[in-house]
């Protein structure tokens, strides 16, 4: 089995000692990207917004989630090394980018929500397997003893995101045809 294979099922797992490895190998953020990037078409073919699959709405989901990731590692790393650290803390950005990335390899599975009627189904436990993958990045990133303060963490920050995404969303007028 391939590095890459064996860490996108062991970060599917939960298992920290994969989140280590991926922490500490400055090579794996290709992976992490590439996790990113194949969980996001997962889940533009096995989530079809409005029953359209499209190539430019896969791009552009693609995107957002690249997007979406870069920004979600800058932000928990603010949150978690200067807001919320413990004494042992020590990381950095990349080491967020790689452990979120392959946080989000539970979302491989999204392609099974194509099975007429398991769509939903399968969104909802693959949106919370991979926030539960979310917390176990963070708090191994993050060199946290306490899972509670991990998930202390991605609290605030999904507060942020959100309070964020809603002034964005204000700042640009729906235009209306």
């Amino acid at each position: 089995m391939s590095t890459f294979s064996r860490r996108l099922i062991g970060a599917a797992r939960l298992d920290p000692a994969t989140y280590e490895e991926v922490e500490a190998d400055a090579r794996a953020t290709g992976q992490a990207c590439a996790v990113v990037l194949l969980s996001s078409v997962a889940s533009g073919i096995g989530q079809p917004r409005l029953g359209i699959i499209g190539s430019g709405s896969l791009v552009m989901g693609a995107v957002a989630a690249l997007v979406g990731w870069l920004a979600w590692a800058g932000l928990t790393y603010l949150i978690g090394t200067r807001l919320l650290p413990e004494p042992q803390t020590r990381s950095n950005v990349g080491e967020l980018m790689r452990t979120l990335g392959f946080a989000a390899s539970p979302g491989l599975l999204q392609l099974f929500g194509a099975i007429p009627g398991l769509g939903p189904l399968v969104f909802l436990i693959v949106q919370v397997w991979m926030l539960a993958a979310t917390v176990v990045a963070v708090r191994q990133a993050l060199d946290f003893t306490s899972t509670a303060r991990a998930v202390g963490v991605c609290v605030v920050g999904w507060g942020l995101a959100l309070v964020l995404a809603l002034l964005m969303a204000g700042a640009f007028p729906r235009v209306v045809s």
